[in-house]
Formats: structure tokens, sequence, C-alpha cells
């Protein structure tokens, strides 16, 4: 996830974090089965195997696969949708009450605080700074392509004989939900071929190493001599100094782990296809001395949402700092993800993080506190009455 602090914001650290901030959600049906997970069976085949497939003359086997470039067709997706009216905006404010019971709440909630300077305290000033958290979220799709094997098992052969593979685009693959990461992986239709295995020789085995193919090692009681400590003969191999190889059970042969045994292989060019949720978010702070970190601590209040095909910047919000991040947010999006993966959905939001500055007096000293978010949580640095040896994150 890409993040952006509109402006910068330092100060002490002193939070109280016993408030959990909440965690930052059209399909079709595939007309073949999901190609199996695992990747000892899915593997890559020599390339003196592949065959050419129109459309895929660039998939190799193994790596990463092919990406897969859209069509023109589905790149060109400028079109926006109307712009909406833009709303008015109604920002909350907090009373000397509200910052009070805030600030009791908290020194209770600390064993070593004492709450007699929240009870006594004389409220001098209290500054609101309205500042706000701005997030994009553009749903992209993107696609590619590889060669596969599996070992064949008699199960249906997919191949050139029942039609022509369609291009990777042209694929019907279902949809998660909008704004979810998903992976979906499928054999391309009338790609799939027979293979006689390449490591076991279409044999279906292969030699025993450990044995060398004779189907016995050395005694691991008497290292292969026949006898033991004296001149008696080992009775655990009866005096030839040779066992049985736990390796093949004697065979001298194993079952090729290639094809399972079966001496066949399956390939088929296997698509994958990656939804991705891309999120730009910036902090439009207005200097109020709250560290930058503690703000994804912090929850707000949802005041605008919008979900299009795709969003216009918004342009007439009170804080230019949130049109400017909304332009750029959306001209960066669009730059960098539209060419290669298709924006499908694009969601913007904007919430409210109420920041209150709160400067009070208690025995002729000044101090200051903050409350933060929907929960009025508190962030104060220089608690007039706790004890030194308790360490306040």
């Amino acid at each position: 996830m890409e993040k952006q602090a509109l402006l910068s914001a330092t100060g002490p650290q002193d939070y109280d974090d016993s408030i959990n901030p909440a965690p930052l959600p059209a399909s079709s049906v595939a007309a073949f089965p999901e190609v199996p997970q695992n990747e000892e069976w899915a593997s890559a085949p020599p390339a003196e195997m592949l065959d050419d497939v129109a459309g895929y003359e660039g998939t190799i086997a193994g790596g990463e696969g092919g990406f897969v470039l859209p069509p023109i067709s589905i790149t060109e997706t400028t079109r926006r949708d109307e712009p909406r009216p833009q709303r008015e905006w109604s920002i909350p404010t907090i009373t000397e009450d509200m910052a009070r019971e805030a600030f009791i709440q908290f020194a209770s909630s600390k064993c070593c605080y004492s709450s007699r300077p929240a009870k006594e305290m004389v409220f001098r000033d209290l500054r609101a700074f309205n500042t706000y958290r701005y997030r994009l979220e553009s749903f992209t799709e993107s696609r590619s392509t590889e060669w596969k094997m599996i070992p064949f098992k008699g199960q249906f052969v997919d191949s050139s004989a029942y039609g022509m593979a369609p291009l990777p685009w042209n694929i019907i693959v279902p949809m998660p939900p909008m704004f979810q990461d998903n992976v979906s992986k499928v054999p391309v239709p009338h790609t799939s071929s027979t293979k006689g295995c390449h490591s076991c020789m279409s044999l279906g085995k292969i030699a025993c190493n450990k044995c060398t193919a004779t189907g016995m090692v050395k005694c691991w009681v008497c290292k292969g001599r026949g006898y033991q400590f004296s001149d008696d003969r080992c009775t655990h191999c009866n005096g030839t100094g040779l066992q049985r190889c736990d390796n093949c059970s004697g065979q001298g042969t194993r079952a090729c782990q290639t094809c399972r045994g079966s001496g066949q292989l399956m390939l088929f060019i296997q698509l994958t296809v990656q939804w991705k949720n891309n999120i730009f978010e910036g902090i439009a702070d207005r200097q109020s001395g709250l560290p930058l970190e503690l703000y994804g601590k912090i929850n707000g209040q949802s005041i605008f949402t919008e979900q299009q095909s795709r969003v216009n910047p918004i342009v007439s919000f009170p804080d230019n700092q949130i049109n400017q991040a909304s332009q750029t947010a959306i001209q960066e999006h669009a730059t960098q993800l539209a060419r290669t993966s298709p924006i499908i959905q694009q969601r913007q939001t904007i919430e409210f993080i109420p920041i209150t500055q709160v400067q009070y007096e208690w025995k002729e000293k000044e101090y200051t506190y903050f409350t933060c978010g929907t929960e009025n949580r508190v962030y104060a640095p220089d608690y007039p009455a706790k004890c030194c040896c308790c360490s306040i994150l």
C-alpha cells in the first residue's frame, strides 16, 4: 500500500493506546477446472517438449510466467462516470466538557497517574486542527501465462483437437469481490497434450541412486565387513556385509517422482489472473504537533465515499490539500496501472480525524494535551502528576 504524508508533524511520545483502532472488501463461471496447486506436480516441462500454440508464442516454462498486455479495447477505458454534485461539508467540533471527560478517563486508566490535574485543571484554550485522511483504491486485474505439467493418470486431455486456444484476455474467470486481493490459476482451454516422461524415458521408474540399482547396500551394523568386533559373523547381514536397500525396498528401482510412476505427462498452458487493490493514502496534517505515526492508531469519521468505474478528482473540499491529493492519486493510478492492469473499479474516501489541542493550567503551571479521533483518545506528553518509573506509550 502506498502511503503519503501531505505535511509532516513532530512531537513527544506519550499516547493512550487502550482502545484498538478499527481495521483498515460480477462474476462469471469458468468452463474448466482449477489447476492442482501442488507445485511439485504442476512443475515446468523442458523447453524441447513445448508445443506451438497460436497466440502464446512467448509463453515459457517456469519462472514467473509471461505477462500478457491487455487488448487496447481494455486499456483505453478513460471514460469516467458523470461527476456528482459536490456536497456540503459538515465538520464536527469538541466541547470543553468532552475534552475534560476524555482527560479524566485517560488519567484514570493509568495506574501511576493521579487524576487530580484532570479534575482540577483550568482551561486556557481549545484549538481544533481539522485533519483529514484521503484514500484512493483502484481495483485492477492482470494476466500472465506459463507452461506447466502434471502426471498423466488417464484424465481428460483438452487438446487442440477440440478447438483453437482462446487468447488470455478472452478467457472467462470468476471475479472475486471488489477491492479484495486474489489470484486464480486455470488451464488455458485446448492447450493440453500428453508426452512421455523425460525423467524416466517413459518407464515410470528410475534407478535407485542409493544402491546404484543393485537393491543392496552395506550393512550398517558391521559396515560391510561381514563380522563384528571379533571374528563372529554379523548376525544382522548373516555375514554377507550387505542388507536390503530401504530406499527402493530391494527392487533397485523406484517410482519416478516427475510422472508419479505413470511414464506419461500432461502439458498445458496455465493462465494466472491476479486481482489487486492498489491503495493511495495521505494525511492532510495541519501542523498540530501530534506525531505523524500516531495517525495510524486513530479512528476517523467517514464524511465522503465515492465508488465508480472511474472517479473524478475532488475539487471543492474545504481543505485544498485533499483536493490536491485526490488529483495526484487519480493521475498516478491512471499512469502507473491502467496501461498494464486494467482498472475495474475505483473508490475514494475522506475521513475526518478530530484533533484538538487543549492548553490548561494546574498549580500555576501551563500544560498541553490532545484529544484524538472519534473516541477522543488522549495524547499527553507532559502530564504533571505521574510516576517517573512508568513507561507510557
